[in-house]
């Protein structure tokens, strides 16, 4: 029998502000539920208690219910309807090459491990002044500061209606990451090292009205910056209408690279010559449709070592998808569970796991296709495609899960029909992985 799982303390604290005020039931009837910092504080600390960047961070009783939360002032909180989040788009444009200038020696590709740190390659390699198209860059404003007043109305989640009440700011707090200025406009950055699915729209909307007013007639630009396995992806919108919330458009989107990228058919075929099979561990056979974020956790645990929570938590991921993830990487051999003498278990990366952050990005790319296909499902599925031409049916893939002997560890038996198809998309997910990394 599984273990329950054991209720997070943000699932608890909204629960029990729900049980006190009824929320749930004055959005029924008001549309909004305005709650107070020294109310939240009862249960827990706000600062923590009202953090969700990415959809999947909200307590079960939001998600339940399609509620946000925003801020409105220092100390208060708007709860309602509103749509609060954006879908990243997908970035499919190609790969930029430029050179950190020689004279750089305290800042390097390899020591790239937070968002200010990505921030500033950016900036120092040209990335930001071929993106951004303008002339005289220069950082500016930085940090946590107090919004201006103003107000807006959104989209909402609702039968009956489509659009909020108004919603009134008067200095809230507002944190801007990065903002470059250069003689034709101010762009306010917002950087990330994780790869979600989305992000709340109020960490550019707040921060664009705030400085829109302040700059007058010099435009204001918003760019969303992600750095993860050596790859910069910028992202800049704009707002249609200064007082939607939700008017939020995508101007542009590029990547870019500050080492060599170029891999091609005949690289992946020279590591297929010389691999080293695997045999199937004893870990679940993956089901983790982004390779991307297999990466991106490992990048994760390369800062830190993390409880199962923390990744949670920290990547815009429910309970079971960091399950998932994490087999995932520790079925690849990058991951590794340990606990320590308290019993606290938690995960690092293993011997193979760290040497991928010494090397190179072409290094890293090859020695992580070489790490899929030692497992035989995943070389017969790319092989098939490099004889081909195409990536063959779930059906096949199964087969040659079946061919394998893929089983659940846990049981020793095959999985079933419905399980297989979900692995077989992993598959065929990690081997267009692979075929989108070869680019000449």
């Amino acid at each position: 029998m599984s273990k329950p799982i054991k209720a997070r303390k943000i699932d608890v604290t909204w629960n029990n502000l729900n049980n006190k005020y009824n929320i749930v039931e004055a959005i029924d009837n008001e549309g909004y539920f305005k709650i107070s910092a020294d109310e939240i504080k009862e249960f827990q600390e706000p600062r923590l208690a009202v953090k969700f960047d990415h959809s999947d961070d909200r307590p079960k009783l939001f998600i339940e219910n399609d509620l946000s939360i925003l801020p409105i002032t220092r100390g208060d909180y708007y709860v309602s309807r509103i749509k609060a989040y954006h879908n990243f788009e997908s970035i499919s444009s190609d790969i930029t090459y430029l050179k950190v200038p020689e004279y750089i020696k305290s800042l390097n590709v390899n020591s790239i491990n937070s968002e200010s740190k990505a921030l500033n390659m950016a900036y120092i390699s040209g990335i930001l002044t071929d993106f951004l198209d303008d002339e005289k860059l220069v950082p500016t404003v930085s940090g946590r500061m107090s919004s201006e007043g103003f107000v807006f109305q959104a989209a909402v989640f609702s039968d009956g209606k489509s659009i909020s009440p108004v919603v009134r700011v008067e200095n809230s707090q507002i944190e801007i990451d990065a903002a470059y200025e250069g003689i034709n406009s101010l762009t306010l950055m917002e950087a990330k090292r994780d790869l979600a699915d989305n992000f709340l729209i109020r960490q550019l909307y707040y921060p664009f009205r705030t400085w829109q007013r302040k700059m007058g007639s010099k435009p204001v630009r918003l760019v969303f910056l992600i750095y993860s396995n050596s790859i910069f992806y910028l992202y800049e919108y704009k707002f249609n209408d200064l007082q939607y919330y939700n008017s939020l458009e995508l101007v542009k989107h590029k990547r870019y690279c500050l080492e060599n990228t170029q891999i091609s058919r005949d690289n992946i075929r020279d590591v297929m010559d010389k691999l080293n099979f695997n045999k199937e561990p004893r870990i679940p056979f993956p089901q983790a449709d982004s390779f991307e974020r297999v990466i991106n956790i490992c990048e994760l645990l390369y800062i830190n070592d993390m409880e199962k929570d923390s990744i949670t938590e920290e990547y815009s991921f429910d309970t079971r998808q960091s399950s998932y993830y994490l087999d995932a990487a520790r079925y690849l051999g990058l991951v590794q569970k340990q606990v320590d003498t308290a019993g606290h278990r938690s995960y690092c990366l293993t011997k193979l796991g760290n040497s991928l952050f010494s090397m190179s990005y072409k290094q890293r790319q090859l020695k992580l296709v070489e790490t899929i296909l030692s497992f035989k499902t995943f070389y017969f599925t790319y092989k098939y495609y490099d004889e081909f031409g195409e990536i063959p049916s779930k059906k096949d893939i199964i087969q040659f899960m079946n061919r394998v002997g893929v089983v659940d560890p846990h049981s020793g038996l095959a999985y079933s029909d419905t399980t297989n198809k979900r692995r077989a998309s992993t598959v065929i997910s990690w081997i267009r992985w692979i075929v989108n990394t070869i680019n000449y």
